[in-house]
């Protein structure tokens, strides 16, 4: 199979030499890595040069968009795979295109993402949630999931992902216009037409973030603005119930070893995603001047 990379960039840092490094060590080469990059005055990286099939586009900050803009980038594209990586996801190994791709061999296989690892020593609090989401079990999810896993059966990440091009070509690719989630909406997608969607535990990337309470919430409020404003299955299964479920083994994981310091931390956090969750599904009955302070992507309630 032809696989293509394609990788978003915007004040890219030592992360996405990282990241480039280890692509130019894989055991499955790809045919293309074709990074678009945000305002080009921003773009500084010394391993770019380094790789005999990339490819660099600019864009200007006002054109960028989550699905638009990798949709421009998938249509200069055309390998029988693209993959899609995020700057800061840092591939753990040499075998992470080799395991992504794998699941492919299945016709039904449309779409595969893989698992997303946290520093231990960094953010043990987010190590710990990152098994959560993404487990050491690699699985298929179709329709038939939905009555068990609900919301986690189309979940997908672009941070590591990839997609069959005909079927995502076929479908229109990601939705325009949107504040987040374009992965999850385009996944949902695929399950509603009966398409599988593979978790690859063996695909492995370094990626996690720091965040604080305060911009938690603002992700969760656009999250759910995301979910709000597409429908679809997002109407349909409850997400709640996950997230309940996630702090509650996260505390007990922290308790249970003696580690009670990271309980307030937790709890803080936890109590910022849900609060910007609950105000994001109700995002319409809030003033404008709020939303533009509680959201994590003020400038696309301006377009």
């Amino acid at each position: 199979m032809k696989i293509d990379v394609i990788i978003p960039t915007y004040k890219p840092d030592e992360k996405l030499d990282k990241n480039l490094r280890m692509l130019r060590r894989q055991t499955v080469q790809p045919d293309k890595i074709l990074l678009v990059n945000t305002e080009e005055a921003l773009f500084h990286s010394k391993e770019f040069e380094k790789l005999p099939q990339g490819e660099l586009i600019h864009i200007q900050k006002s054109e960028f968009d989550h699905g638009g803009t990798r949709n421009m980038a998938a249509a200069r594209c055309d390998g029988d795979i693209i993959v899609l990586l995020t700057q800061d996801a840092i591939p753990a190994d040499e075998h992470l295109i080799e395991k992504l791709i794998e699941p492919f061999q299945d016709e039904e296989v449309c779409a595969a993402y893989g698992r997303q690892m946290a520093d231990w020593k960094d953010n043990p609090v987010e190590a710990y949630t990152r098994i959560f989401n993404y487990p050491k079990e690699s699985r298929i999810k179709s329709k038939e999931d939905l009555p068990v896993l609900g919301i986690k059966t189309f979940f997908c990440s672009n941070v590591c992902a990839a997609y069959r091009k005909s079927v995502y070509d076929a479908m229109g690719g990601f939705p325009l216009h949107t504040i987040f989630n374009e992965d999850m909406i385009f996944a949902s997608r695929l399950i509603q037409a009966d398409k599988k969607i593979a978790y690859v535990a063996d695909a492995k990337v370094w990626h996690w973030h720091n965040y604080t309470a305060k911009e938690q919430l603002k992700r969760n409020f656009d999250l759910a603005v995301s979910q709000v404003d597409y429908g679809g299955l997002f109407s349909e299964v409850k997400s709640e119930s996950e997230g309940i479920r996630l702090v509650k083994q996260t505390l007990m994981h922290f308790i249970k070893r003696g580690k009670i310091q990271y309980v307030p931390h937790i709890i803080l956090q936890s109590g910022a995603k849900y609060i910007g969750y609950k105000l994001g599904q109700n995002y319409k009955r809030l003033p404008n001047g709020l939303i533009l302070k509680i959201s994590l992507n003020p400038s696309y309630w301006k377009m």
